[in-house]
């Protein structure tokens, strides 16, 4: 191959012959410099493509635990899990008091099951939403008042169901055995053992013998012993200056100084002292006068 030089200055001309590896040379320069050049600006171009898109992810589409998730999402995530876990357990104890209240007020099996979520229901809203970082906040800060709210209410509830069951414990009413009836009643009568006219200041609750005797109110045992004429007694002080007295015990079951709640056995049923048979003699003393029981003993409610 041969290559003419021609020279601007003079107008001279030179001729190079140049042999087969001068011609592979010239070659490669002439096509291998421009290639080079494309191939290198192509992958300049890639890298710098990919640099951009990195800065441009958004914040959203990185998973929670990758490392290069914004601090800022990552804290606002672990503040509201923070925030519904404290709603969670403040709704396990609402549960529980609403448990408590229904088994207080002796509501109907059932008609408040805590132990199952409500029954909820409504055909599908063409207007639907889904729940941003911002608006599921703001959702959680008003249930968190709403629940704050019915916390007061059932606080409040229950303080007056227990005043109102503490009022019906402490209130004299209903017969103090949980079988039996009257077989004689306050007044005056003819003594069953003697025949003659006497006063009775008790009324007689006949029942089985070895049954249970009951207190007919809450309050403090004050005595408990054997008499001739009661046999085994028991007398229990209530409010009200109310005292109780129950006789012919077959065997006292409490001591003085005991505290018993209404409806607690305190005495089994028998016919101790003078008695002709399985009876409780039931006696209430108000002011320290002995009073006719019966209008105690008809009492349901206070």
């Amino acid at each position: 191959m041969k290559v003419i030089l021609i020279s601007r200055r003079h107008g001279g001309s030179r001729s190079i012959e140049l042999g087969r590896w001068s011609r592979a040379l010239l070659s490669l320069c002439c096509l291998g410099l421009p290639l080079g050049l494309a191939a290198s600006g192509y992958l300049a171009g890639q890298e710098s493509n990919a640099r951009v898109a990195g800065e441009e992810t958004p914040d959203e589409v990185l998973k929670p635990g990758d490392s290069s998730a914004a601090p800022a999402n990552r804290g606002q995530l672990q503040a509201l899990t923070m925030n519904l876990a404290a709603l969670e357990a403040r709704m396990t104890r609402l549960d529980a008091l609403g448990q408590h209240l229904t088994s207080l007020a002796k509501l109907d099996n059932g008609e408040f099951d805590f132990s199952e979520s409500p029954a909820l229901g409504g055909p599908l809203s063409d207007v639907g939403m889904e729940f941003s970082g911002r608006t599921l906040s703001g959702e959680l800060g008003r249930f968190e008042a709403y629940l704050s709210d019915r916390e007061q209410q059932l606080a409040m509830l229950d303080s007056m169901l227990a005043d109102r069951k503490l009022d019906e414990e402490g209130s004299l009413s209903g017969l103090p055995v949980k079988k039996g009836y009257i077989s004689s009643r306050y007044g005056w009568r003819t003594d069953p053992i003697t025949g003659n006219r006497a006063l009775h200041t008790g009324v007689d609750i006949a029942g089985r013998y070895g049954s249970d005797v009951v207190a007919s109110a809450s309050g403090i045992v004050t005595w408990t012993g054997t008499d001739a004429g009661y046999g085994n007694v028991i007398e229990i002080s209530h409010d009200g200056d109310l005292v109780t007295r129950y006789a012919h015990n077959k065997e006292n079951l409490v001591n003085p100084g005991d505290f018993v709640r209404k409806g607690d056995v305190i005495a089994l049923m028998g016919s101790s002292g003078r008695s002709t048979g399985a009876h409780v003699h039931y006696e209430v003393f108000k002011n320290g006068r002995s009073v006719d029981p019966s209008s105690y003993v008809s009492r349901t409610h206070p």
